[in-house]
């Protein structure tokens, strides 16, 4: 999943499906602002665009690791404060308990904000619809439990995570 809804990775809005050869021929601009897309950072993204043309997927993806890997504590915060704040009902959260649920993940979101100071970010790729909340209580819950330095460094990676899983999409062939 792509992007963060009340605290937590789901899709959002953007140009899907352009391919590599396409991100790779846009304007300076334009691919700055499709990168922020993927992920918040300014320097990430302008790092990411300035090594184009990649001759394949692979070598983009790589590029954006990289790139997520040198981000300051600032640039961090700068991409975290950057994913939405708009709570919404994770896609497919139905039935029994579902109402139940989302008031514990309000809650917990809650927390976690109090105690870290960030946002709750979490890369939900490769589940099905209906695991989504379940990953999500689970994994803010758990991560509760982490030092903030801790926690920090995982945010980190699930940001990076989340940015090279919504690179990988934008690139992709379209239609």
């Amino acid at each position: 999943m792509s992007s963060r809804v009340g605290g937590t990775a789901l899709p959002r809005p953007r140009a899907e499906g352009i391919g590599l050869l396409r991100f790779n021929a846009l304007p300076r601009e334009d691919a700055l602002a499709a990168l922020l897309s993927c992920c918040g950072s300014r320097r990430w993204a302008e790092r990411v665009a300035a090594h184009r043309p990649y001759p394949d997927p692979e070598s983009l993806l790589a590029a954006a690791d990289e790139a997520c890997y040198d981000l300051t504590a600032a640039e961090l915060d700068e991409a975290l404060a950057e994913e939405s704040l708009s709570p919404q009902p994770l896609v497919g959260a139905r039935g029994p308990g579902t109402l139940a649920a989302h008031t514990a993940l309000r809650a917990a979101h809650a927390e976690y904000e109090r105690r870290f100071r960030h946002v709750f970010v979490i890369c939900l790729d490769g589940y099905r619809d209906e695991e989504l909340l379940d990953q999500v209580l689970s994994g803010i819950r758990t991560r509760l439990g982490n030092e903030p330095d801790e926690e920090r460094a995982l945010a980190a990676d699930e940001l990076r995570r989340l940015a090279r899983g919504r690179l990988a999409r934008l690139t992709a062939s379209g239609p």
